[in-house]
């Protein structure tokens, strides 16, 4: 910035004022070398030769950014030259990070990859000689499972720098460790690593997601372990979860939780599972590992079966659980069909011959739980009046919940909140729960069916309903009474409803597809499932109706009108093999480990919530559901399948090894030199070698 200094009168100045002026400028810079002083300041010097102050610019110094020069000094430092060996879909993945942090990205691969390379900015080499060349600081080996030991062995070490870092990304860690220390020379570093994400678990970042590294072998030398350090910051800049844990460790973690994913999800396929208009939270999960373990190969399946140690035993933990838990399904079955024809053995005692055979042909066509009630329809015809009544036609309706446990109680906040008069019955007593949500209790069920409510709310578990309905009065109800179940099949109870009750009740079946857990935050989107099995023509009966099911719609259901039938058909394939799934994971005892993925976050949410309804309503959707069994057996199947998959596939390989080490047998005694022996040797297949080293 420039100033201007007062000059002091009192100083005198010499015989030459303005050259002396002069000289003081211009050590400071500030005048062009043709300044001359006015005549005034310089009497000594002809006035013609003074030309007037003209001060043409002066530029004000610029500060100089050093925090600026010092981070593009360090974020220059950080760049590595990394080779990406096996440019697949994985490679490509971790190669565009790396390019947009700056990184020299260098590839090769078997395959012709180089557009998809020229579009990321990487280099690609189709020849290994070549890439090795470039001296790159890190060999990143982004190959499958079972082809590293291959292209390892491919790779010509010699034309490398003897410092370089070699990194694997397998999902194993044991088997690569062993390899890495085995051909590598000593001088090379070794760092075994385990992204547990890729393409279709992370397409929106890598925050939060576990990044797993063992330093297997890094030289103390500062440049090496600056390098290491450099690698893992790829990671830690996107915002990964470092996790530093042995590859052993690895090993035994991801057994339990990746290896899982991956069986469960290759299952679920093989069910060639569809979205359905019912779909469940649950259900939804299942579908979206489907699609992230069906977008991987098998032979990274393969991978993790055949090259971690501790797959087989978990494979065969799931196999018993799933064993356990049919066992455990047949065996009630077997349990509530024994008890029936010793019950129906005792009666047929006890009848004539006419009656005896009524009651066989009964329990031939299957219907022997549903007991006639033609007697006692007639009675109650008999003895309830004729005049009819109509619904209040205010918006606000009387409703009975029979069945006050916890879904019961989780309906009536709800219903409460939206002002309706709510009463409630159950063979617990659940008074006090009822007077905090505002509820009328009933310890008796004539005394809460003469309070003639408009709406008969079934919410007992599905074992029960038959029971539960049986005994109430209905001959102390309004004739026009609307009954509503809630339960998670349908065709059992709308045909249980239009054989007990009277004609003149109306019927609605409802599932509400969400629970105390999965409705927790609200309903918004999620489906409730309708049924208008028998409603009246009456105005005040379809209103009535219509005012239900505005409960539900008014919280933001996904209402879903269809048949009973059609709803246990979809309910089958989505709701019974959802509960399949998460009960025999329950039998594994999943644990949560610090390297869980996000499909196994997914797993461990579906034990919790399957955990969370009682084992009854899990025999009813397998019981009173016809499609339920079939399902079960495509499950079975299923897995049966992918078992014969994983052993024929290693069956296939250990065959091919017996005759590849025959036919080298039998080949040996005609060669007539023990050099021809050590080059035959050298070009063995990569499996033989792999016997040999293990």
């Amino acid at each position: 910035m420039l100033s201007i200094a007062t000059l002091n009168p009192s100083t005198p100045f010499n015989h030459s004022p303005g050259c002396t002026v002069r000289r003081i400028l211009n050590r400071h810079s500030l005048l062009p070398s043709t300044f001359s002083l006015p005549s005034k300041l310089n009497p000594y010097c002809p006035s013609s030769t003074y030309r007037p102050l003209c001060v043409r610019a002066i530029d004000a110094a610029q500060l100089f950014d050093y925090e600026s020069k010092l981070a593009k000094e360090f974020t220059i430092s950080q760049r590595l030259k990394i080779a990406i060996v096996g440019f697949g879909n994985f490679g490509q993945f971790l190669a565009v990070t790396l390019v947009c942090q700056g990184h020299t990205v260098l590839a090769h691969s078997r395959s012709d990859h180089s557009a998809a390379a020229r579009k990321l900015g990487v280099s690609f080499f189709q020849n290994p000689d070549d890439l090795c060349e470039e001296h790159p600081e890190v060999i990143l080996l982004c190959s499958s499972i079972i082809s590293t030991e291959r292209v390892l062995l491919t790779l010509p070490l010699q034309r490398l720098k003897r410092s370089t870092l070699f990194v694997d990304v397998l999902s194993v860690k044991e088997f690569p460790k062993k390899l890495l220390l085995e051909l590598l020379p000593f001088d090379f570093d070794i760092l075994c690593t385990h992204p547990m994400f890729g393409p279709e678990s992370a397409p929106d970042g890598w925050t939060g997601l576990p990044f797993v590294f063992e330093k297997v072998r890094i030289l103390d030398e500062k440049h090496r372990v600056s390098r290491c350090e450099k690698f893992l910051n790829v990671f830690a800049r996107e915002g990964c979860r470092m996790v530093e844990m042995s590859c052993e460790d690895h090993d035994r973690y991801a057994a339990g939780s990746q290896f899982i994913t991956h069986t469960v999800g290759r299952i679920l396929e093989g069910l060639m599972l569809e979205s359905t208009p019912i779909n469940t939270k649950g259900y939804e999960s299942l579908l979206g590992l489907v699609e992230n373990t069906a977008g991987d190969s098998f032979d990274l399946y393969y991978g993790l079966f055949m090259f971690n140690k501790n797959s087989l035993e978990v494979l065969e933990k799931l196999d018993l659980a799933f064993e356990d838990l049919r066992k455990q399904l047949i065996a009630r079955l077997h349990h509530v069909v024994r008890n029936q024809l010793m019950e129906d053995g005792e009666r047929l005692q006890q009848l004539d011959g006419s009656n005896s055979h009524a009651l066989l042909r009964q329990a031939g066509n299957g219907s022997a739980l549903l007991h006639s009630r033609s007697n006692d329809d007639a009675l109650l015809r008999s003895s309830i009046s004729n005049n009819s009544s109509l619904s209040d036609e205010n918006t606000k309706l009387k409703i009975a919940i029979v069945g006050f446990g916890n879904f019961g109680q989780f309906l009536a906040k709800t219903i409460v909140s939206q002002g309706h008069e709510v009463l409630a019955y159950s063979r617990s007593d659940y008074s006090d729960v009822a007077r905090e949500l505002g509820v009328s209790y009933f310890s008796n069920a004539d005394d809460l069916c003469e309070q003639h409510p408009e709406v008969i709310l079934l919410c007992t578990s599905i074992l029960s309903t038959v029971k539960v309905l049986k005994s109430l009065p209905f001959q102390r109800l309004k004739r026009s009474t609307l009954f509503v179940d809630v339960l998670s099949v349908k065709e059992f109870p709308r045909n249980l409803f239009l054989q007990h009750l009277p004609p003149d009740f109306d019927v609605l079946c409802t599932h509400p597809m969400f629970g105390p857990e999965s409705g927790k935050n609200g309903w918004k989107n999620l489906p409730l499932v309708y049924d208008k099995v028998r409603i009246g023509n009456e105005e005040s009966r379809i209103l009535r109706c219509c005012q239900f099911l505005d409960i539900f719609a008014s919280e933001g259901c996904r209402m879903v009108e269809m048949s009973c039938a059609e709803h246990d058909w979809h309910a089958a394939g989505s709701q019974f093999v959802t509960h399949t799934t998460g009960r025999f994971l329950e039998k594994l005892g999943l644990e949560t480990t610090p390297i869980n993925t996000k499909g196994y976050e997914t797993l461990l949410s579906l034990v919790e919530n399957t955990v969370e309804d009682s084992f009854d309503l899990y025999y009813g959707l397998f019981l009173y559901n016809l499609n339920a069994m079939e399902q079960l057996e495509r499950f079975d199947l299923a897995f049966e399948s992918l078992k014969k998959q994983l052993f024929g596939r290693l069956h296939s390989i250990y065959r091919k090894q017996l005759f590849e080490n025959e036919e080298q047998i039998l080949a040996l005694p005609e060669r007539s030199t023990l050099q021809e022996k050590s080059e035959d040797s050298d070009v063995s297949s990569p499996l033989s070698k792999t016997v040999d080293t293990k």
